[in-house]
């Protein structure tokens, strides 16, 4: 590791577009099939590691959704959610935001109660254990209908105090967020924030509904933005986060090498732009090396990586005096790193 990855690695830092089901490994998987007497289409979690080989985003999801089928109890959403937790820590993440797709699950006739009881009992464990903080988001599944996300929306509402915000995501082709403007706004009635993929396959009209109709106030990936001029300057002026998966989007062909990623650019042109792990298993790494390898490829600057680890408490939905709290935190580490 050279300074500038030590620094990234020491760092104070929160995740804020990270998918549980996303960060199944497979071992992991085959595990939970054993467990559950489930047949899997690979001989072995090697031979499913080699599949990792993805030429756009529904290639990839055909395999995570084959993949969440052996997430059956509580215990194991508890073990799924607590192996990303313990990685988190070593990556220097004190803070997650993670999602997760109870869509996936209910049509498999797994209640909510399951998925959420698993989940939030292993944040609650890890907090204990390693002080990390969290908020959780429950996402709509964007190729289903919006009435299934009315129905599903009805399904979360007994769990709501549990969840800040309620976010979109899956394919993106085809789905504006403009398909889901009613049920946004039941959960906007509820008290509850909203986030949406928008800007990653979909043009940067989808960011831009989004923002207007569904009244988003984080953009997940959000990277075509860069395609809108005016759209960039609009997000760093009313600093509107984006969470963007560098290893993601050249796994999934946004982008044909991380050379050509914009995270430099958006974070030179003042938006408040995030680097995350999006399914790290699936992508070839979790936040730290998505920082570290973006390090190298784009020659980030200390500023840079400084910049990243303040966005990440900025865009985040912890208290305004927390937030002030760790953004205090990465600038006394900055200044004693002579960062």
């Amino acid at each position: 590791m050279n300074t500038l990855e030590q620094l990234a690695a020491a760092l104070p830092k929160a995740e804020l577009h990270l998918h549980l089901e996303g960060t199944l490994e497979p071992e992991m998987v085959f595990a939970l099939a054993k467990k559950h007497g489930a047949k899997l289409k690979f001989p072995d979690a090697e031979a499913l590691r080699r599949a990792y080989q993805f030429k756009d985003l529904q290639s990839f999801l055909d395999l995570y959704y084959e993949g969440a089928g052996v997430l059956r109890d509580v215990e194991d959403f508890r073990s799924l959610t607590s192996a990303y937790l313990d990685k988190a820590r070593r990556d220097g993440i004190w803070h997650v935001e993670p999602f997760f797709d109870p869509q996936t699950h209910t049509a498999r006739g797994i209640s909510v109660k399951t998925v959420v009881d698993g989940i939030v009992g292993a944040l609650r464990d890890a907090e204990k254990k390693h002080g990390i903080t969290w908020r959780l988001i429950p996402c709509f599944l964007r190729h289903l209908s919006e009435e299934d996300a009315l129905k599903t929306w009805e399904e979360l509402k007994p769990f709501r105090n549990l969840f800040t915000a309620v976010g979109l995501d899956s394919s993106e082709k085809g789905n504006p967020p403009s398909k889901f403007a009613r049920v946004f706004a039941k959960v906007r009635e509820a008290g509850l924030k909203v986030v949406a993929h928008a800007g990653e396959e979909g043009p940067p009209a989808y960011i831009r509904e989004a923002l207007d109709l569904l009244q988003a106030v984080r953009i997940d990936h959000g990277v075509r933005c860069t395609e809108d001029p005016a759209l960039v300057k609009e997000l760093a002026k009313k600093r509107i986060p984006l969470t963007t998966c560098p290893l993601s989007n050249v796994r999934l062909c946004v982008y044909k090498k991380l050379e050509e990623h914009p995270l430099k650019k958006l974070l030179d042109a003042g938006v408040s732009v995030t680097a995350n792990a999006d399914d790290p298993p699936y992508f070839g790494g979790y936040l730290l090396k998505n920082w570290t390898d973006c390090i190298r490829a784009l020659s980030l600057e200390a500023k840079h990586v400084v910049q990243l680890a303040k966005n990440s408490f900025e865009g985040s939905f912890l208290s305004e005096p927390e937030k002030r709290k760790w953004i205090g935190e990465v600038e006394k580490f900055a200044a004693k790193s002579g960062a």
